[in-house]
């Protein structure tokens, strides 16, 4: 018996990087604030911290979001406003600040998005990464109709998205930063 891909591990495993011309301190400043999300995410609106200090380690966020009917348009994705929890899973300033999708029961899920600093020659060098290792509750429930050509296809499909997306923030991000 074949395994689907929706069991591979990691299922997704992306990142982009760019050079920011600010200290990895005033960068990290930013990519920490998840309520000013919303200047740079392709679908995240913002959002307010739930529980906990501010981009502090164990501290939940609460994300708003916004998925257009174009993206990824066959596939039974949340359209429109949705929400979402993550708790902070590591915060240093200048080096690396990284959050965890939480399941709607508030379980922890392996869906980590985050950004890591380094000092480049034009202030900073920043990358951002997501990785999912297990498929969350819901990719599963995405995929669950689906055969296995398509559950390829959306793998394929939602990999490019977040490619786009990553790279997307990234520009954002430098113009937000370097325009102040």
């Amino acid at each position: 018996m074949n395994q689907s891909v929706i069991h591979a591990s990691p299922l997704f495993d992306v990142s982009a990087r760019i050079e920011v011309e600010a200290s990895p301190h005033a960068v990290y400043d930013v990519v920490s604030d998840l309520p000013r999300s919303a200047e740079w995410s392709p679908e995240c609106r913002g959002g307010t911290w739930v529980s906990g200090e501010p981009r502090a380690v164990g501290s939940v966020f609460r994300g708003e979001n916004l998925r257009s009917e174009d993206v990824v348009a066959w596939a039974p994705l949340v359209r429109g406003v949705w929400h979402t929890q993550a708790r902070v899973v590591a915060a240093e300033p200048a080096r690396t600040f990284r959050w965890m999708m939480l399941s709607h029961a508030a379980e922890d899920q392996e869906s980590i998005w985050g950004f890591d600093l380094w000092p480049a020659d034009a202030g900073a060098l920043l990358t951002h990464h997501f990785r999912m290792g297990r498929a969350t509750a819901g990719i599963h429930k995405i995929t669950q109709d689906l055969d296995e050509t398509d559950r390829k296809r959306f793998v394929e499909e939602w990999t490019a998205k977040l490619e786009q997306d990553l790279d997307a923030t990234l520009n954002r991000i430098k113009k937000a930063i370097e325009r102040a």
